[in-house]
């Protein structure tokens, strides 16, 4: 029989006291979100499901566990600014915002 390591792989190594603060739908979200916590001074990292993890195909954005809370808001403020702006920009689609609203009534 073949023994096992007991050494953590080099990937687990690395990710020791990170904890996951997000799910990504995409590696494009997974980059926005890990450059705007880097942004705010949080090391963060990316992992994606293992091959044989087939059940769960999101990428998790992890950060050190020290800093999840403060991970937790800056993530949530970008998905409230990310809102307002897809808010805005549909009311200007649907003409909400058109030369009308810039008028003065004199």
């Amino acid at each position: 029989m073949a023994k096992r390591s007991k050494k953590p792989h080099k990937s687990q190594a690395k990710l020791e006291g990170y904890v996951v603060v997000a799910f990504a739908e995409d590696m494009e979200q997974a980059t926005e979100y890990k450059s705007i916590l880097e942004a705010n001074d949080i090391s963060a990292t990316i992992t994606e499901p293992e091959a044989h993890e087939i059940a769960s195909k999101e990428i998790a954005v992890m950060v050190p566990e020290e800093f999840l809370d403060e991970a937790h808001v800056i993530i949530e403020s970008q998905h409230a600014y990310d809102d307002f702006y897809d808010f805005a920009m549909e009311d200007e689609d649907n003409g909400e915002f058109g030369d009308d609203y810039f008028e003065d009534d004199y």
